[in-house]
């Protein structure tokens, strides 16, 4: 009879040791997963400051006279990567950036002014602060009026520019 209590009591033990066993591992396996928490930049110029909302960014925009800049792509998209690639690492889009409210968006705008000439991304759109949609302020190409790429990174810096300037002479 001993022997039975003494086999039970040590399977038992086996089983308990196994089992704490894998808890561990599970949770290694949680730690190992977990990101980093994702900015609101979500990598399109983390030392600028960006909202949260358009409904945010239009006030604003409004209350500050800055122009908003929005920008609406996909992370799945490689389009989208590839221009988020190059407006981060470019200087003079960065440093002119900071007189613009920015709003990146993963979703399709809910305000139909920003839809413009259709649902695509990646696509920039400027509203001045009395919350006007540029439509004057397009890329280049003529299918998708308000799309860049990252070899069009000059002709956005100079869009941003002529944003700013419209700021200056229409208001």
């Amino acid at each position: 009879m001993k022997k039975g209590f003494l086999s039970v009591f040590l399977l038992l033990v086996a089983i308990s040791h196994s089992l704490a066993k894998d808890a561990v591992g599970k949770d290694n396996a949680k730690r190992q997963v977990t990101r980093k928490p994702q900015t609101l930049s979500r990598g399109w110029g983390d030392s600028l400051e960006w909202v949260q909302t358009y409904e945010e960014a239009l006030f604003k925009a409004k209350s500050s006279n800055k122009p908003l800049m929005v920008i609406n792509h996909r992370e799945d998209c490689p389009h989208s990567q590839a221009l988020k690639k190059a407006f981060a690492e470019h200087k003079g889009i960065q440093k002119l950036a900071e007189q613009f409210i920015l709003l990146n968006v993963v979703y399709d705008p809910t305000d139909n002014n920003l839809l413009l000439d259709g649902q695509y991304v990646p696509k920039i759109v400027f509203v001045d602060p009395s919350l006007v949609v540029r439509a004057d302020i397009p890329g280049k190409y003529s299918n998708h009026l308000y799309t860049y790429e990252p070899d069009d990174v000059n002709l956005l810096e100079n869009n941003m520019r002529k944003a700013l300037k419209l700021l200056k002479t229409e208001l």
